[in-house]
């Protein structure tokens, strides 16, 4: 099924709307939603990653963002939110994330060049919060401690250890402790994880 975006240019203007096959073939400038999770547990502050389903065109099996995905042309950044429900199966409201800037997130492939202005935001996650994953979508969830993941992304460490879940072909939830490396993870501009890391690091007590 087709999927309309608002293009821009280099300067936020928007200049139309294009199939986001075309999006991408020509590496127009689009909006992106993006939510990363995070708790505190016993003083510590964790981060949470998604895991890619096999299945995906792009970027299978690869660490990500908690939740995120394409606004449509008819969406507003507030309609963004339906992909946290969609592919974490948590219903959470609009006014329960925390915005934490607009970031230049291009990512650039032998394929195709995903030139994405992300609207990014962050949740706390809450005590009653269960995940229910979108198969198609998501694989498994898991966290990493935030500053793990934030010497990870400034290079002070080349390998973290997260924990969490995974759905096996069975739908069976199956733990797993393993160790992350950024090649594991969708190849983000380090520009973009740092400046996330430094954002988030501010909204963190």
């Amino acid at each position: 099924m087709s999927e309309e975006l608002k293009i821009f240019d280099k300067n936020r203007n928007e200049i139309g709307v294009a199939d986001r096959d075309e999006v991408h073939k020509h590496g127009y400038w689009h909006e992106t939603f993006q939510c990363w999770f995070v708790d505190k547990k016993d003083g510590i502050d964790y981060i949470y990653l998604q895991k890619r389903s096999n299945d995906k065109k792009d970027f299978p099996n690869l660490f990500d963002i908690t939740a995120a995905g394409h606004l449509l042309s008819t969406e507003t950044v507030a309609d963004g939110v339906r992909e946290i429900q969609e592919e974490l199966g948590i219903d959470v409201h609009f006014d329960e994330l925390i915005p934490i800037g607009v970031i230049e997130d291009p990512i650039e492939t032998n394929s195709f060049l995903d030139r994405e202005w992300a609207n990014v935001y962050l949740y706390h996650v809450k005590e009653h919060d269960e995940f229910n994953l979108q198969q198609e979508e998501v694989s498994g969830v898991f966290k990493a401690t935030f500053n793990d993941f934030s010497d990870l992304c400034f290079d002070k460490k080349s390998e973290i250890k997260v924990e969490g879940f995974e759905i096996n072909e069975l739908r069976e939830k199956i733990i797993v402790n393993k160790n992350l490396s950024l090649d594991k993870v969708v190849p983000h501009r380090k520009e973009y994880l740092q400046q996330v890391v430094k954002q988030i690091a501010c909204h963190l007590s």
